[in-house]
């Protein structure tokens, strides 16, 4: 719910999330503004918090505007002035900006921008960016629903929300297809597909938030405008957990 934050809560947010990281763990920190001053001052702060990398979504509230040369001026910038490395980050469903294939080979040039979680779920294009820019850009899946394709055409691993429930399972599906476990890999993708689609397109953060309550750990209330799920959706959504094995 990053955009339903105020400022203060994202610093906390990334305060919070570097107080707990694991020694010798990568930590990125969302950083991507409306505006590319804020995108800035979010990413310098966050150096200083102890973000490794920063990952910026597109602007795109004037989305008329944010052309191919608009976006490139705007990670060009942010990259230049930014004290960590940059990752692209592609949401086309949220933003309604998809970043195009020569969009991301050309910011792919720049020395401080390292990488791209797409999720947009083309993994023809994926494979596409993957082959047009060199073995320093690396590409992450943005879905828990495509990290096995996804990594079969050139990913090297993902940003996933599925992640917040099942993390043991997507790092078991990208240990299979790195150890050449074809078969298992696949099993263990088409069983998260009808998880990993209750939590994003379907029912999205509030059913997200619901599934880590189901599975003990704790998602909370949403924030408004978002209202919790209902009840017949809990139930379908503790389901799938359960026919998924996540849930006994």
């Amino acid at each position: 719910e990053s955009v339903m934050l105020t400022a203060r809560e994202k610093l906390l947010v990334m305060e919070t999330a570097r107080s707990v990281r694991p020694p010798g763990n990568l930590y990125i920190a969302g950083t991507g503004g409306q505006s590319t001053a804020e995108t800035l001052e979010l990413t310098k702060k966050a150096a200083e918090i102890g973000a490794d990398a920063a990952l910026v979504i597109t602007p795109s509230y004037y989305r008329g505007q944010m052309t191919p040369a608009a976006l490139i001026r705007h990670y060009q910038v942010t990259a230049d002035e930014s004290p960590i490395p940059v990752l692209l980050y592609n949401m086309p469903a949220n933003t309604g900006i998809d970043l195009d294939i020569e969009t991301v080979v050309i910011l792919a040039r720049h020395p401080n921008i390292i990488g791209l979680k797409d999720s947009s779920g083309n993994v023809t294009k994926i494979g596409a960016i993957r082959q047009q820019t060199g073995p320093a850009f690396q590409v992450l899946a943005g879905s828990g629903g495509f990290l096995l394709p996804a990594l079969s055409v050139g990913a090297i691993g993902g940003v996933l929300a599925l992640a917040n429930i099942a993390p043991h399972v997507c790092i078991a599906i990208r240990r299979c297809y790195l150890e050449g476990k074809n078969t298992e890999a696949r099993e263990l993708q088409l069983r998260m597909i009808p998880v990993n689609t209750a939590v994003t397109s379907a029912w999205g953060v509030p059913a997200l938030k619901a599934a880590m309550d189901f599975l003990g750990m704790y998602g909370g209330p949403v924030r408004l405008p978002l209202v919790p799920i209902t009840e017949d959706i809990r139930k379908q959504l503790n389901a799938i957990l359960v026919t998924s094995g996540l849930k006994m």
